[in-house]
């Protein structure tokens, strides 16, 4: 088999940025129509990828219900991957505040991120305050709206704060932490969430058992 190599300089004294990414783009010839396809990867792994996304206020429980269904899906034999704020923040996103850019960029790169887990047939739950249906509706939008699972968690703030062992909530109201969600920083409750999870009412337990009965059916498949 021969193999064709292409060497491509660019003149880093250009001043036009735009210029230099339209001849990068120009060079970018993607390979996904020649990979092992995604449905094909469902059918070995016996699931259905999906992108489940927790959205909801700092300490409303995202993390930890995401623990808890990534455990029970692997207990059924499901292989998943969980996305964390905190976890993501430490690596790829690392670079990335949380000015409003920042937080659209830092769910953009999720997202991507989570299509190429779909590709691999595998299902990504995320756990992300995305504060703005503007940040909610573009990680739709790159995911795509049919493997797109948006579930709210809706304690009420002051229940968020009472389980703030961080202590994020005191010094946002202290001023010590800027554009924090929920204190100086808005969240917007979701237009049309697959499902809402009132936390401050359920357990854990009662969370993740309702949670597993929704997404179930959606990531089942049954060979034939």
């Amino acid at each position: 088999m021969g193999f064709t190599f292409c060497m491509i300089e660019i003149n880093c004294n250009f001043a036009d940025a735009t210029f230099i990414q339209i001849i990068v783009n120009q060079s970018v010839f993607p390979i996904f129509e020649k990979l092992v396809s995604r449905q094909e990867k469902e059918q070995k792994l016996n699931q259905q990828a999906r992108v489940i996304w927790f959205t909801g206020l700092p300490c409303s429980g995202k993390t930890t219900l995401a623990l808890g269904i990534e455990k029970e899906l692997f207990r059924q034999g499901f292989l998943c991957q969980i996305l964390d704020g905190d976890n993501v923040r430490c690596g790829i996103n690392n670079n990335l505040g949380f000015s409003n850019a920042d937080r659209l960029e830092n769910i953009r790169r999720i997202a991507e991120i989570s299509k190429l887990f779909l590709s691999a047939g595998v299902i990504t739950i995320n756990a992300f305050v995305s504060p703005t249906n503007e940040i909610r509706d573009l990680a739709r939008n790159i995911v795509g709206e049919a493997d797109f699972i948006e579930i709210f968690l809706n304690p009420s703030v002051e229940v968020c704060e009472q389980r703030d062992v961080k202590g994020m909530y005191k010094k946002a109201r202290a001023g010590q932490i800027l554009d924090f969600t929920g204190v100086n920083a808005p969240f917007e409750f979701p237009s049309h969430p697959a499902l809402i999870v009132d936390t401050d009412k359920d357990s854990i337990d009662e969370s993740i058992k309702r949670i597993m009965e929704f997404i179930k059916p959606m990531i089942s498949l049954e060979k034939s």
